[in-house]
């Protein structure tokens, strides 16, 4: 009879990770604590500084800690947003002056800043949804618990919000769908594209990510009546801070 292979134990710098993570997940090391640095982890474990370095990648790289030059590594353990895909943008919620996002947060406290309202020439993608050659932009970021998670710029045909609350900083209850709304055009039908790659510098910079992290692309496009194009808005987010609910019937 073949006796059954013995498994490998992972490499020392893996079960380094494994501690720490454990240890992160158990609430001995709080979001924005230090975690032990090289020196401390080679006299605990009698390992080699490139030994104790790997360890603390594995966790950098998986999001769960962010370097800062000169001063350590420091958790990043950060309860994620639950973006549910058809409640946050039903009537019911911008309808009655509630902002979108109170249903992302669901009382976590949120800011909105870096907010530019410009008339653009339209580029390629809004050109072509909106049908137009001249598009209002709002472009803002977004924090959650005081950390940035979203950078979002949404396109709207000039001639059909010029002069309308869209085109100021407050655009009151409800948002820009309520606004919409007042216009003549509510929104009846949206469409949104889901897909993931790695961020451009500015993008890292901008929602302070650490180096590894990928962000989330959401293209969604939203309708009036007739098929309308009454928006196109482009989020990024912070792979790291959400978990994208969709919910549907078979």
């Amino acid at each position: 009879m073949m006796e059954s292979p013995i498994p490998h134990e992972p490499p020392i710098y893996r079960r380094i990770a494994d501690r720490l993570r454990q240890a992160i997940l158990a609430g001995e090391f709080r979001d924005g604590d230090r975690l032990p640095g090289e020196n401390a982890i080679m006299s605990e474990y009698g390992i080699a500084r490139a030994t104790a370095r790997q360890a603390l990648a594995v966790l950098i790289n998986e999001g769960v800690a962010v370097p800062r030059r000169g001063s350590g590594v420091y958790v990043r353990q950060f309860r994620p947003i639950r973006r549910h895909g058809s409640r946050r943008l039903s009537r019911e919620q911008w309808g009655s002056g509630r902002a979108i996002w109170d249903s992302d947060t669901t009382g976590r406290p949120y800011a909105v800043d870096d907010v530019t309202i410009t008339l653009e020439t339209a580029a390629e993608d809004a050109a072509r949804v909106l049908s137009c050659d001249e598009v209002w932009v709002r472009r803002r970021r977004y924090s959650v618990d005081g950390r940035p998670v979203q950078l979002s710029a949404s396109h709207f045909p000039a001639d059909l919000v010029a002069g309308s609350p869209i085109t100021a900083a407050d655009t009151g209850p409800g948002g820009v769908y309520a606004r919409l709304r007042d216009l003549g055009h509510a929104p009846v039908h949206f469409t949104e594209e889901v897909r993931a790659r790695m961020p451009t510098p500015e993008e890292a910079a901008r929602l302070d990510l650490p180096a590894g992290t990928p962000v989330i692309l959401v293209c969604r496009s939203a309708f009036a009546s007739a098929g309308m194009a009454v928006e196109l808005n482009t989020m990024i987010m912070d792979a790291a801070s959400y978990v994208l609910q969709y919910d549907f019937d078979a």
